[in-house]
C-alpha cells in the first residue's frame, strides 16, 4: 500500500521544484501515469505495480528501485540510473531507455517490445526465458547486447 496518493504526490510535487527528493518513498499501486519527474531522485524506491504509462523519468536516479510489475509502456526514461533496479514483470512496451544505466538491474518476465536501447549500458542485466526483447524475442534467443 502506498504512502501517498496521486493527489498528495502531485500537491507535494508542485512544492518540491525541480529534482524532486523522493528516495526510499513507498508509491506502489499507484497511478502516476503522464506525470513528469524529470531528474527526480527515486533510489531504492517502491514502485512496485504503479501505473507509470507516458510518464517523464528523464535523468532520474531510480538505482535499487522497486519497479517489478510496473506499466511503463510509452514513458521516457533517457539517460536514467536504473543501477540495480528491480524490473521484473515490468510493462516497457514502447519505453525511452535510450542511454540508461541498467548495470545488474533485473527484467526476467519483462515487456521490452518495442523499447529503444540505443545507448544503453547493460552490463550484467539479468533476463529469464520470459523476458521480451524489443524485436519481439524472448528470452534466450537474443541478448541485451544486441539492441544497444
Amino acid at each position: 500500500m502506498a504512502e501517498l496518493t496521486r493527489k498528495e504526490l502531485i500537491l507535494s510535487l508542485i512544492n518540491a521544484g525541480p529534482k524532486p527528493r523522493l528516495a526510499g518513498v513507498d508509491l506502489s499501486s499507484i497511478s502516476l501515469h503522464r506525470l513528469d519527474f524529470e531528474g527526480a531522485n527515486f533510489r531504492g524506491a517502491n514502485l512496485s505495480a504503479s501505473n507509470l504509462q507516458e510518464a517523464i523519468l528523464r535523468g532520474c536516479n531510480l538505482t535499487g528501485a522497486n519497479m517489478s510489475v510496473a506499466q511503463l509502456p510509452f514513458a521516457d526514461l533517457n539517460g536514467a540510473n536504473m543501477t540495480v533496479a528491480n524490473l521484473q514483470g515490468a510493462n516497457l512496451q514502447g519505453a525511452r531507455l535510450t542511454a540508461v544505466n541498467l548495470t545488474n538491474a533485473d527484467v526476467s518476465g519483462a515487456n521490452l517490445k518495442d523499447a529503444n536501447m540505443q545507448g544503453a549500458n547493460v552490463t550484467g542485466l539479468k533476463f529469464n526465458e520470459n523476458t521480451l526483447w524489443p524485436d519481439g524475442k524472448k528470452g534466450s534467443q537474443s541478448t541485451p547486447a544486441q539492441y544497444i
